[in-house]
């Protein structure tokens, strides 16, 4: 892993004074590649998806895990939306001038080396690789077990990129190994090296990341993402937006985890309650929830603040959008909260109040999503204050330096 730094170092020196053209070249070269490999990658993953199932993975962790022509065709646009971008590296964010005469600039930079560590879902590989390259960083990825022989695979194409483009190699590495003492390696010692760690995965890994790493860390913490119905909410739409939020893909970090209702509305919540349950998901609520439906299971104290990644969901009754903001404070993770209402003014008071990563109105919280944005693709959704808030994309993976210009200025 020090060789890896070593290396990583010294490529992100390269990568940081690469062209646009030659980052585009790469990302294009990468996809195209990635399509050529297709049949490679398609076996490494499908005994990934053998193996994760002989090991009683969860449903929703084989399905993170698995990619089909579709996944792998989304994955290569991804590659290809990222190119497409503007070069955030030399972008001047501010400019002004002194009363001194001294003319002064603020300009993106890359940060340097990026170290991403994450679990099942092999597209991050191309996603964190393509990301980093493009903000003009080295990056230093460290799959999760149950899907390294996928990210092999997927990393084979992006270094097929870079060296179409004529970019070390070395700019996008992947540890080649299940050992897990490869973590505790790049949190513990290789601040020499690495400039931040991105940790992608659940709870422990990221609770891990947090307390052990001596460099600093884009935390992307779970997803409890909740979804309060306002007294003035348009049923129709709601229904809607409610069946895609849980169960579109219940097993992405936007998918929506917790339902408040609205007391001064009680008659949204059968019908919703009903449309989740003929939909395949289990409803646990509280006992205002139960008597709209027979079928609701009791809701535990554990169900609230919970991140199921499943085909359940939690639900609640609150008195209004101020105990809806009381409920995500005491129960959220910072990531993805929305309100569905007609009210612009119940809508203004939560957005103001909800202290969340990405706080939305009348949409699905499945559009928690850095492609979704605009951004081509996300590392990571950081649920953090710091730097970086939201889907980290190209952009959240730059720093910045002041350029000053005088003409024989001298301070008296």
């Amino acid at each position: 892993m020090r060789r890896f730094g070593e290396q990583a170092k010294a490529a992100a020196q390269t990568v940081a004074r690469a062209s646009a053209e030659r980052k585009h070249a790469a990302l294009i070269g990468a996809a195209e590649a990635l399509w050529t490999r297709r049949e490679e990658i398609f076996a490494a993953n499908a005994a990934d998806v053998a193996d994760a199932k002989e090991k009683g993975l969860s449903a929703a962790m084989v399905d993170r895990l698995v990619l089909d022509e579709p996944r792998l065709r989304g994955v290569a646009n991804s590659l290809r939306a990222i190119a497409e971008q503007a070069d955030p590296i030399g972008a001047e964010l501010a400019a002004w001038e002194q009363p001194n005469g001294l003319k002064i600039r603020r300009v993106r930079i890359p940060i340097g080396v990026i170290g991403v560590i994450f679990e099942s879902r092999p597209n991050v590989v191309a996603d964190a690789g393509a990301l980093c390259l493009k903000a003009g960083n080295a990056a230093i990825l460290r799959a999760g077990s149950e899907s390294l022989r996928s990210a092999m695979a997927i990393h084979a194409a992006l270094v097929d990129g870079l060296k179409s483009a004529d970019l070390p190699e070395a700019a996008i590495q992947l540890a080649p190994t299940k050992d897990r003492a490869v973590v505790g390696e790049m949190l513990e010692n290789m601040g020499a090296y690495i400039d931040v760690i991105v940790p992608r995965g659940g709870r422990s890994l990221v609770e891990r990341v947090q307390s052990t790493a001596r460099v600093p860390v884009f935390a992307h913490l779970e997803g409890v993402c909740h979804i309060y119905v306002d007294k003035a909410a348009d049923l129709d739409k709601a229904r809607k937006i409610i069946l895609n939020a849980k169960m579109r893909r219940t097993g992405i970090c936007g998918a929506a985890e917790c339902l408040l209702f609205d007391k001064a509305a009680p008659e949204f919540i059968e019908p919703i309650v009903r449309d989740l349950i003929e939909a395949g998901c289990e409803v646990r609520g509280d006992a205002a929830v139960q008597a709209a439906d027979a079928r609701v299971k009791p809701a535990t104290a554990d169900d609230y603040g919970h991140e199921y990644l499943d085909a359940i969901i939690a639900a609640k009754v609150v008195d209004g959008v101020s105990g809806a903001i009381s409920h995500i404070t005491e129960f959220g993770s910072s990531h993805t909260e929305a309100i569905l209402t007609e009210d612009d003014a119940t809508a203004t008071a939560f957005f103001a109040q909800v202290d969340s990563a990405i706080v939305m109105h009348n949409a699905s919280t499945q559009f928690a999503d850095g492609g979704e944005f605009g951004m081509g693709a996300e590392i990571g959704i950081a649920t953090g204050r710091l730097h970086a808030r939201g889907p980290v994309g190209a952009e959240q993976l730059t720093s910045f330096k002041y350029l000053v210009e005088g003409d024989g200025a001298v301070r008296s």
